[in-house]
């Protein structure tokens, strides 16, 4: 049986790309501000991106702000992304980017919501309640989830950097290398990955020889400062895979998208080759 990341590979080998294409309907982008014009918007991304992406990441945050409107809207674009995937022949994997966190019941909710409410392939995860409040999300090898371990933004180091001393270590680490060794742990149906933000390269370097198999989501290349080959320097699997790069405003307010999200992806393939023959 397939897993998600089997999933997700396969994806990355028909696409040749490591683009995760953020839709991310910022009101200030639409003409209105209404779910109906956050619709509209997200379907001319995933028509003219397809082609180019690896994954889509819809943030459940742009949509809730309309409601319950925005709630279906964000349904009828998972949905769009399905018919995209049919008509080429090779489906795309769809990460909720949601960053849920609960325990118990809850959870199991939160997970019914993303993946058979919504429909989505992927869900984002806050892993700070431990390890139960991940389980209901990874029964199933076909879902993935992706951990926040050391996300992009500047605030990230009032917790994430601090030192902890694990049960059964005498050497203290970072709490975001704890976390990336925790999810290695999980990743038992290879189905679980981590969030590590491309603004932290060097942190990123490390984390990735902790944790020589996971997928990373790396947001932060663009608008937030992360450089794109130091990321891909940093983060990338010896096999050149273990990597997706989330991209949002570069592409969807570029005068054509499409165009945005070859370019995009072109300049990975680049990159990763260069890195790839200079090993």
């Amino acid at each position: 049986m397939e897993t998600f990341f089997s999933f997700l590979e396969k994806r990355v080998d028909d696409s040749s790309s490591l683009l995760c294409v953020g839709l991310d309907p910022h009101v200030s982008d639409l003409p209105s501000p209404t779910a109906a014009s956050a619709l509209t918007f997200c379907l001319n991304l995933v028509k003219q991106t397809s082609r180019y992406a690896a994954a889509f990441k819809p943030n459940a945050a742009f949509f809730e702000a309309f409601g319950a409107e925005g709630w279906t809207a964000l349904k009828h674009v998972i949905e769009a992304i399905g018919e995209e995937s049919d008509r080429m022949g090779s489906r795309i994997p769809i990460i909720l980017d949601a960053k849920r966190g609960d325990i118990s019941s809850t959870a199991e909710a939160y997970a019914q919501s993303a993946f058979e409410t919504l429909g989505a392939d992927c869900v984002t995860l806050n892993p700070y309640l431990g390890k139960d409040s991940i389980e209901p999300f990874i029964q199933n090898q076909e879902k993935g989830v992706f951990l926040l371990c050391k996300t992009s933004n500047a605030g990230s180091m009032d917790l994430q950097n601090l030192l902890v001393m694990p049960m059964g270590s005498d050497m203290p680490m970072p709490l975001y290398i704890y976390v990336a060794k925790l999810a290695g742990q999980w990743n038992e149906k290879n189905n679980v990955g981590i969030v590590v933000g491309a603004t932290h390269p060097q942190i990123m370097e490390m984390i990735r020889a902790a944790v020589p198999e996971l997928w990373f989501l790396a947001p932060g290349v663009g608008a937030q400062g992360g450089e794109m080959e130091l990321t891909l320097k940093a983060g990338l699997r010896e096999d050149g895979k273990g990597l997706l790069l989330p991209i949002s405003r570069a592409i969807s307010r570029a005068d054509n998208p499409g165009k945005a999200a070859a370019e995009i992806r072109d300049s990975i393939l680049e990159i990763r080759r260069a890195i790839h023959q200079n090993k």
